[in-house]
């Protein structure tokens, strides 16, 4: 601690732009001023890309904060954080940045704001290293919607690599708390859905090749269920640039969604794309926890802020989660545990991540 300012090391454990993302929302949220430092230390181009920037000036922009070190290439920034006010607010990557990991940082913020928010995030909707908005979409919403809350997302366009030129609009309303969740059940899996895509300047049969690609691996292991993987071609005045992908959702008979996506470029056969989608969910479903390995991560702020304890079965916990964790508990006064779960036969790699919230007020409602 320098003078009452939490220090951050942005270098440990996962080390990416996910322990400023976490740190700076509880910064933010429980108004504690930050420095970060070492930010992504080991990654090949160190210290903070469009993307972050646009993901801390947001939170500035929220709070009326105050960031200093807030520049392309800075391995070290400090933050002191104002009161949290809705209203319309604007953040753009200017690049293929993802908009979903931009909603990642704002939506615990925009939860304990004092007002209704509506945010802008431009960038890339469909991008790498990121979920894509139709995970956000499909998945992640009905999901953190549990902690009861609900938000709107309408994506306006859609954005690809490189270029970017995306945009979503998420509304949402503040909360007095965050319920506890309970995900414990994975049920049987009773659909499987999903939309193959291309924009721009790609055929439309490379969307039906993926999504039989997807279909024919999945049936493999899963023979008596019908498979709709629709694919589309995004509208022409819907998407900007040229872009490909996949997403397929399995659901189960206790309402668990868990997903594989995959994404197209330039020299990659769309069967392959199609194929690497499907590994994922069926990855996902063997390990028998109720969420899949990219909603994990995403849920350990929410448990963190809500009030009462969280229980959430999932696979193996990814480096991601633990570092998500890590922070939560270091800026919190949230407990978290994490058991293998028992239950299980002994095949099934399965977990329980545990959370004695530390039941965020809004001072605001």
């Amino acid at each position: 601690m320098d003078g009452d300012k939490v220090e951050i090391d942005g270098g440990i454990m996962e080390g990416g732009g996910q322990i400023l993302r976490v740190s700076t929302a509880l910064s933010c949220l429980l108004g504690l001023p930050l420095r970060v430092r070492r930010i992504r230390a080991g990654r090949s181009q160190p210290g903070l890309r469009p993307q972050h920037l646009s993901g801390l000036e947001i939170i500035r922009d929220l709070c009326e904060g105050k960031l200093e070190g807030g520049e392309i290439g800075s391995t070290e920034i400090t933050f002191t954080p104002g009161k949290i006010k809705g209203g319309t607010h604007i953040a753009d990557t200017k690049t293929a940045g993802s908009v979903c990991l931009l909603m990642q940082v704002a939506m615990p913020c925009v939860l304990f704001a004092a007002s209704p928010s509506e945010l802008h995030l431009k960038g890339g909707t469909n991008a790498e290293m990121a979920p894509q908005i139709d995970y956000t979409v499909m998945v992640f919403k009905p999901i953190v919607e549990k902690f009861n809350f609900t938000f709107n997302c309408d994506i306006k366009r859609r954005g690809y690599y490189p270029q970017g030129g995306g945009e979503v609009v998420v509304q949402m309303s503040p909360v007095k708390e965050l319920s506890p969740i309970n995900l414990t059940e994975r049920g049987t899996v009773t659909k499987i859905y999903g939309r193959a895509f291309v924009a721009g300047a790609l055929p439309i049969k490379l969307a039906k090749d993926m999504s039989a690609a997807a279909v024919r691996c999945i049936r493999k292991e899963i023979r008596d269920l019908y498979i709709n993987i629709q694919p589309v071609r995004e509208p022409d005045d819907q998407a900007f640039g040229t872009g490909s992908g996949i997403i397929v959702v399995a659901e189960t008979s206790t309402g668990c969604l868990l997903a594989g996506s995959s994404l197209g470029k330039r020299g990659k056969n769309s069967d392959k794309v199609g194929i690497e989608a499907a590994e994922i969910l069926l990855r996902n479903l063997k390990h028998g926890g109720t969420v899949d390995d990219s909603m994990q991560d995403q849920l350990i702020i929410f448990m963190a802020l809500a009030k009462g304890v969280s229980r959430v079965k999932s696979g193996p916990i990814t480096l991601h989660t633990q570092t998500a964790i890590h922070f939560a508990e270091q800026l919190t006064k949230a407990k978290f545990t994490v058991t293998k779960s028992e239950e299980e036969d002994p095949s099934k790699d399965t977990y329980i991540i545990e959370c004695q919230g530390m039941g965020m007020i809004n001072p605001n409602l």
